[in-house]
């Protein structure tokens, strides 16, 4: 252990737990604590708890904070309700990808931006720089917050039971039915943890129902020994960012660094109706708007924004024979016998769920049509793949 590496507020419970850690983005955080395929199978049958302490919490306040974030972001955040969440991205002036975020309106005029851990800086000054002329306040509160995601089929039952969460304030204004029993996806709650304010969301990046609970940082110890206290009769296994990637990939969700980056648009990336034109001027419009090539005459609603031109690349979902992966950097061609590479794995692993390998890789978009068969280099030898739709797995809903 060194002092290059930000620990997190969960750090001496991994270490009592016998985690294995790796530096992720300069923290040093668990990797796994027992085997991956213990932890992943954990979390599609029972549930897993993740550390994700890591990401950056970024506090937007003010009388304009919801017209200021339609301004910094890509999506029409002033829509969403008290409570709601919403995936959105922060793109530069050219159109490409900062970061992808998840925002929840956590009042009138009060809203929480979750960032990456890598882009943790950069989303921080983006906001600050775009803020310029918003009556808004941009606050980090990444060093107060840590954040635990409870996630898997059980994930309800093990919040529910654990000791020391109150849903007193939120019980009050649905006398009905249990908060958190109504409480749907993509949606928060506030609550209480021994006293203090604790935010439970419906979100998560494992493909599974579950919950991300938002907590201050000296209270994370206490809060995910009583998860587990609660959660270990049920299944509840400790899990690390080994698990938590492959479960993400299985779902179909990008990671930025592979799938998203600053070389990136989100109609690459499949994420072309995210940016939401039916509002007023964001960073990057203008970009996306000039790699359009329809005719805005031609369109009867001149708010709607032009047909997007054909990427130079497209984001694809891929399914191999056998059982030997494709992983990132792999290089992708049209046929065994093909010279020229026509596309890159950007993210592949045998999938423990399904058992095959699974990959999404970018590619011409010439050979971006489902059931195409593709050749991909793995290590030399050349295996055949097939373009899938995503996501490669769906849990069975409620």
């Amino acid at each position: 252990m060194t002092a290059d590496f930000t620990l997190s507020p969960l750090h001496d419970v991994h270490v009592e737990a016998n985690a294995t850690f790796t530096d992720f983005a300069g923290w040093q955080m668990p990797v796994r604590y027992s085997s991956d395929l213990t932890e992943h199978a954990a979390v599609r049958t029972a549930a897993g708890i993740f550390d994700l302490s890591h990401m950056a919490e970024l506090s937007i306040r003010g009388p304009q904070a919801a017209a200021f974030l339609d301004y910094a972001l890509a999506g029409k955040l002033s829509s969403i309700a008290l409570g709601q969440a919403k995936y959105s991205l922060l793109l530069t002036e050219h159109g490409t990808i900062v970061d992808d975020v998840v925002v929840y309106r956590t009042g009138d005029s009060a809203f929480l931006v979750v960032a990456n851990a890598g882009n943790h800086l950069a989303a921080l000054e983006a906001l600050r720089e775009r803020s310029t002329g918003f009556d808004v306040e941009v606050t980090d509160q990444s060093d107060n917050t840590a954040l635990i995601a409870v996630q898997g089929p059980r994930a309800r039952h093990i919040v529910l039971a654990t000791a020391g969460i109150s849903f007193a304030e939120a019980a009050e204004q649905a006398p009905d039915a249990h908060p958190l029993a109504a409480l749907k996806y993509y949606w928060s709650l506030q609550a209480s943890y021994a006293g203090e304010p604790l935010l439970v969301a419906r979100t998560g990046y494992t493909g599974e129902d579950g919950f991300e609970l938002y907590v201050d940082a000296a209270l994370a110890p206490a809060l995910w020994r009583e998860l587990m206290a609660a959660g270990e009769p049920l299944g509840l296994t400790q899990a690390g960012l080994a698990s938590r990637d492959t479960l993400r990939l299985e779902a179909g969700m990008p990671l930025y660094g592979h799938e998203l980056g600053l070389d990136t648009t989100p109609a690459q990336a499949g994420l072309g109706r995210v940016p939401n034109f039916s509002k007023g001027d964001f960073v990057g419009r203008a970009a996306l708007e000039a790699a359009a090539t329809s005719d805005p005459s031609t369109s009867s609603d001149m708010h709607e924004p032009p047909e997007p031109a054909p990427p130079p690349r497209v984001l694809v979902g891929l399914v191999g024979n056998g059982k030997r992966a494709a992983r990132a950097g792999y290089p992708l061609f049209a046929t065994d016998d093909s010279a020229d590479a026509i596309g890159e794995i950007t993210s592949g692993v045998l999938s423990p769920t399904l058992g095959v390998p699974i990959a999404l890789a970018y590619l011409d978009p010439a050979f971006a049509e489902t059931d195409t068969e593709l050749s991909v280099d793995v290590r030399g030898k050349r295996l055949t793949f097939r373009v899938t739709p995503v996501p490669f797995y769906r849990r069975k809903r409620d």
